[in-house]
């Protein structure tokens, strides 16, 4: 198979490209990134000299990058997606997550190509009891999750228009290694170091559901080999947490690992006013990828956060020159300034 990864020096894309390789040693994969801020190609410096990787920087809004390419199919991960960011300034997230996946959607049509499109639960808003199902109504309450609600109407109308062979994954929030530093779980490791002060946004009782990012690849390939066009799949561990829950634990683990005093960086932990339209609780039902797809979440939540936390212990490198700009300046004199 050729494969297209978009986005595949962030975080989920690149964890992803690193299984797939595994999984598939004969797949052909082109890793499409626009290197923004939060890609990073030291994410995939152990397989950057592959011979069947090939890295192009570029842009999924340029319709003309992708005319050469002989793609079988495109895994979509590009995207601006950081909810913070998007309230400030929704301009980048509509024309990465909109226009963006409209040429990515392009480009599958004329090459009678597999999409599979990667979006996220925040599509359906909050729910305070229950569970969303694949049918449930989209009502995001961020720019971000509106971007993306969008980007998954465009794939639906591709399929029913086009019969472009397209399908849709949905997945709760992921943890694990190179996740960049402004996410939640590598803020609080990073910060705890550092005893710097731990921003909880409000009371901290905010829920999510936490998927390791390993569990997710697992998903995306069975969906990429298994799945039905036109179907949405959710993707959960079925792992609720309240977000002052998953502080606690993180500064659990990594004062074990330091041994030192869990208290030293618990008193660390900082209310702060919360955000606009902060969604109370994330929950989707991942029933129909369980029984349809035979996929399960394998990574038990207690054991993946030690984990997690040991990886940004022992790449201290990594992390240190996203945060001091080592590593933008780099890629800048590499690539030109588009990080």
């Amino acid at each position: 198979m050729k494969l297209l990864v978009t986005g595949g020096a962030g975080f989920i894309g690149s964890n992803f490209i690193r299984h797939m390789l595994s999984a598939y040693p004969d797949y052909r994969i082109i890793n499409l990134d626009k290197l923004t801020y939060a890609g990073n190609l030291e994410n995939l410096q152990d397989i950057d000299k592959f011979p069947n990787y090939t890295f192009v920087k570029g842009d999924i809004g340029d319709s003309h990058i992708f005319d050469k390419m002989e793609i079988d199919a495109i895994v979509n991960f590009a995207a601006e997606s950081h909810v913070d960011r998007s309230i400030l300034d929704a301009t980048p997230f509509l024309k990465t997550n909109v226009i963006g996946t409209y040429n990515l959607l392009e480009t599958a049509r004329q090459k009678a190509c597999i999409f599979l499109h990667v979006s996220t639960d925040e599509v359906y808003g909050s729910i305070d009891r229950g569970f969303f199902n694949e049918d449930s109504r989209l009502l995001p309450n961020s720019p971000y999750a509106a971007s993306k609600a969008a980007s998954d109407m465009l794939v639906r109308s591709y399929v029913e228009t086009h019969d472009v062979m397209a399908i849709i994954t949905r997945c709760s929030n992921n943890y694990g290694p190179y996740q960049f530093p402004e996410k939640l779980f590598p803020l609080v490791i990073l910060n705890a170091l550092n005893r710097k002060p731990i921003p909880v946004y409000g009371d901290g009782m905010n829920v999510r559901d936490w998927i390791h990012v390993n569990d997710h690849c697992r998903a995306l390939d069975a969906v990429l080999h298994k799945g039905r066009a036109g179907d949405v799949y959710n993707i959960g561990a079925r792992c609720e947490r309240t977000n002052i829950e998953a502080v606690r634990l993180l500064l659990k683990k990594t004062s074990e690992q330091l041994g030192i005093d869990e208290q030293e960086l618990t008193g660390l932990i900082t209310f702060v006013k919360d955000r606009p339209g902060h969604d109370k609780r994330y929950a989707i039902d991942p029933s129909m990828i369980e029984g349809n797809l035979k996929w399960q979440p394998e990574k038990d939540f207690d054991k993946g956060v030690s984990e997690t936390v040991q990886w940004y212990l022992s790449n201290e490198k990594w992390w240190q020159r996203i945060v001091s700009g080592e590593y933008a300046e780099y890629y800048r004199t590499q690539y030109g300034e588009s990080i």
